[in-house]
């Protein structure tokens, strides 16, 4: 999961990983959570805010081609949960 985490922040456009309304998406491991994936079986849940003005579809096609090359096999799901301000 930090593996994937760390990735998908490199994407040109991604500003953070989000934890879903209500908090419900993250893989816990031994003494800590990484919010905004989760890992099953069978597919990747990857939940983003992108940055204002960067392409939305392309973006999360970056992210799912990015963690599809780290965990092959497995579905990749991407939702953009928020929108960010580009940095000044």
């Amino acid at each position: 999961a930090d593996r994937l985490a760390a990735a998908v922040l490199a994407v040109p456009g991604v500003a953070a990983l989000h934890p879903g309304m209500f908090g419900e998406v993250g893989t816990y491991l031994p003494g800590r959570r990484v919010a905004g994936i989760r890992l099953t079986d069978t597919a990747v849940d990857v939940h983003i805010v992108v940055v204002f003005g960067v392409p939305v579809r392309a973006t999360a096609a970056a992210v799912r081609a990015t963690v599809g090359a780290l965990q092959p096999g497995a579905a990749v799901n991407v939702t953009v949960e928020d929108v960010a301000p580009a940095p000044s």
